[in-house]
């Protein structure tokens, strides 16, 4: 039997509701229309962000984005996939996770279409890091330190359950013998590391996060040394960044691991409502960054078409083509 990853939708349900995707979405057919976006945990950046996104929408755009509170991005791949989302916000390597599921299934179900042929990227939008949080007291120096520890690696069906458990590996632990993982909404998740009752949590969200700023209280692990070898065993989509002094008040400064995120759309939506949202991320860039976020995240165009494996939808390409030249 195979395992399945923390919160996703198993290798055979993958399919499954990827070819729904493409039959049953509720993708809009113009103009004037009703985009849904799965965003991600309420104080949490994908949140932030699909609220500016609406309300840039609301006064420039052709479109009118609703924001849909979810767990983060597995729980948005699954409600993309389904068509009752029209865009999704999802670490990369949620997506290509997903993927993965399809092109190499359980040895009793062939697939006859892959997924990335249902999704199509509207653009990379920011850089999400996964920051490893203790108490300010605790013996934690690095990730090979948490054997035998409590911890919450994200909610269900967020991004960090799924990196969380391959930064372990990584580490030199096994997620099923050598940690005790709970998946914890970030409130949650903060209020237990404060009580006592986890050890350390793992969230995966720009910089800063509203409420990890307690410096007298927690502090930030260094993840920087883990980048190469998730490169080297998961592929591309990885990346050493760094987290300076000066994000979170009496902070030091740490490496960790980046992972970009995307925004997706149904390959079904129409050309000139991607073409709309995405012209939103070309045009309204400055406005479109939380507050908190100001200097440690910012839209950039030249990476905008950096989508990697999944193609750009038509209508976000053409914008692309024409903005760039």
């Amino acid at each position: 039997m195979t395992r399945r990853e923390p919160g996703g939708v198993g290798r055979r349900g993958f399919l499954a509701l990827a070819v729904a995707a493409g039959i049953a979405g509720c993708g809009p057919r113009g103009a004037g229309a009703t985009v849904r976006l799965a965003s991600g945990e309420v104080g949490g950046f994908y949140h932030a962000f699909a609220g500016l996104l609406g309300a840039a929408a609301a006064k420039d755009g052709d479109v009118r984005i609703e924001r849909v509170t979810t767990a983060g991005s597995q729980a948005n791949l699954t409600l993309l996939a389904r068509g009752e989302v029209d865009a999704a916000l999802a670490l990369s390597d949620s997506v290509r996770d997903g993927a993965d599921r399809v092109a190499h299934p359980s040895p009793d179900h062939h697939p006859s279409s892959s997924h990335y042929a249902t999704l199509s990227a509207l653009g990379r939008v920011y850089e999400n890091y996964l920051q490893l949080v203790v108490r300010s007291d605790s013996s934690v120096g690095a990730v090979a330190d948490l054997r035998g520890a409590r911890v919450s690696l994200g909610a269900e069906g967020s991004g960090a359950a799924l990196t969380g458990e391959r930064i372990l590996r990584v580490a030199g632990l096994d997620p099923a013998v050598d940690v005790a993982i709970s998946h914890r909404s970030l409130p949650e998740a903060v209020a237990a590391l404060g009580d006592g009752d986890a050890d350390a949590l793992l969230w995966a969200g720009g910089v800063p996060t509203a409420l990890l700023e307690v410096p007298s209280r927690m502090r930030l692990v260094d993840m920087g040394e883990l980048a190469a070898p998730m490169r080297e065993r998961f592929g591309p989509v990885y990346d050493r960044v760094a987290i300076p002094a000066d994000a979170y008040p009496g902070g030091v400064a740490v490496h960790t691991i980046g992972v970009a995120n995307l925004l997706l759309a149904a390959a079904v939506m129409p050309n000139e409502v991607a073409a709309s949202i995405v012209e939103l991320l070309v045009w309204q860039a400055d406005s479109l960054v939380p507050t908190e976020a100001a200097g440690a995240q910012f839209l950039d165009g030249r990476s905008l078409i950096s989508t990697g494996s999944i193609p750009l939808h038509p209508g976000a390409a053409e914008v692309y083509r024409r903005w760039h030249g």
